[in-house]
């Protein structure tokens, strides 16, 4: 019932108890110990999980429950719109920002210490996400610099980057990508990626089949041709079936399609109506869950167990970006600091 839900979430914000949750409930509230915006972040198993967000600000967890806030030196101000981790110890963060503001920082020692890696070297530029399809492979995305978008990929687990240019990158007018949730690059496999864009007069997928090298651009049916729509995430369960999700982030409650699916790996893609009803800023696979994604934005969140087919919503509450370690458990983070786990297995 309504009211017993709202009756909880009173209850964990007066005595600040984690894991409080009704019937019912898609996510149950945990304490973040921040108010900053999250957009960031990486689950590695049903344990260990990072954030990280605007400040400087960077969350970890390694009991599934309490989490660590932990800021980074010599990065006062920047905002971490995404993160990689790959173990309890060792993760990678991305700042999005215009020129030198978008670097990439690394901790071996769990972030007691960060050693900065690479920053934005083309004044222009804005980076966007990342995404290791291994501990060593990696794709780093960002907006066009003199008409293309920028792509990096790293083969040693990111202390080289190499800039990849193909014509196949090559920008539409007004044409860039939203680093609203880290999730508008993915790859699959070692060979498989893809992008996701916004803003020109179309909303577009770029896919590469030779890991990042070469790229082609297909066109979205979502809506576009202002600088607040577009596709705004992408997610593949194989090198053929995915989906793309985004809509207006100005208006978060717009009745418009907001989704793409496509089963030939990115070259064609069709109109695919997500609920809840409104803008998603991510749409995440779940390991382990066949056929199954999880959809989110500040519209809420919604799940789908039939490859994107039907859906039905989780929840209303506003996030900005989810990921699971599997079926069972997965995170939330958003506005101002907020942060759920996943609550009682994906039904």
């Amino acid at each position: 019932m309504k009211l017993a839900r709202i009756g909880c979430v009173i209850l964990f914000s007066v005595f600040n108890i984690a894991n409080v949750a009704c019937a019912g409930d898609a996510w149950v509230p945990q304490t973040s110990g921040t108010e900053v915006e999250l957009r960031g972040l990486s689950v590695v198993s049903p344990k260990i999980a990072w954030a990280s967000g605007a400040k400087a600000t960077v969350l970890r967890t390694t009991d599934g429950e309490r989490w660590q806030v932990m800021e980074v030196a010599g990065a006062e101000g920047l905002d971490f719109r995404d993160i990689h981790a790959f173990d309890a110890r060792h993760a990678i963060i991305m700042s999005a920002g215009p020129g030198a503001l978008s670097r990439l920082y690394e901790t071996r020692d769990g972030g007691s210490s960060w050693q900065l890696l690479k920053t934005n070297e083309a004044k222009t530029g804005f980076w966007d996400a990342i995404s290791f399809s291994s501990t060593k492979q990696g794709i780093l995305f960002g907006d066009p610099v003199d008409g293309q978008f920028q792509i990096l990929i790293t083969a040693d687990g990111g202390l080289n980057w190499q800039e990849n240019k193909h014509p196949g990158l090559t920008a539409l007018p007004n044409e860039g990508a939203f680093a609203a949730s880290g999730t508008c690059v993915a790859t699959y496999g070692s060979q498989h990626a893809w992008i996701v864009t916004g803003g020109a007069s179309q909303a577009r997928a770029y896919a590469s089949a030779d890991g990042g090298i070469s790229w082609s651009a297909a066109t979205l049916p979502l809506p576009a041709a202002a600088a607040s729509k577009g596709a705004f995430s992408v997610a593949f369960l194989d090198e053929k079936n995915g989906m793309a999700v985004g809509g207006d982030y100005k208006l978060p409650q717009l009745n418009s399609l907001n989704g793409a699916r496509t089963e030939d790996g990115g070259q064609t893609w069709q109109p695919a109506q997500v609920l809840p009803q409104g803008f998603l800023s991510v749409i995440a696979t779940v390991p382990g869950a066949a056929k199954t994604y999880v959809a989110a934005g500040l519209a809420g969140s919604g799940i789908s167990h039939d490859a994107g087919k039907t859906w039905k919503v989780l929840d209303k509450t506003p996030v900005n970006t989810v990921a699971f370690a599997n079926a069972k458990n997965g995170w939330a983070v958003g506005p101002k600091g907020l942060l759920m786990k996943f609550n009682d297995g994906l039904k």
